[in-house]
């Protein structure tokens, strides 16, 4: 995973870390139903593009928690794509 560009995506990227390492562990067992778990996934989503962009994919996987959307393997995308779509 790239380093954070810029001091917006390297506070988001402080602030995931936090989460994961004091937050997280609070729940009771797994409950993210995507490979990877949706905070990895942000984190992975702001380091490859940016605070902007990271965000918004990050919304838009977290749109999809719910019982309405199967989940599955969820990879962030490549640089200079937006696609948003679940890998099967």
């Amino acid at each position: 995973m790239p380093a954070a560009r810029g001091p917006a995506a390297k506070a988001l990227v402080g602030s995931l870390r936090f989460y994961q390492k004091y937050l997280s562990g609070l729940k009771m067992g797994s409950t993210c139903r995507f490979d990877p778990v949706c905070s990895s996934y942000a984190l992975e989503a702001v380091s490859v593009h940016g605070a902007f962009k990271g965000t918004i994919l990050s919304a838009v996987r977290l749109s999809k928690c719910g019982p309405w959307h199967p989940g599955g393997y969820d990879p962030v995308p490549e640089s200079g794509f937006w696609s948003t779509q679940t890998v099967k």
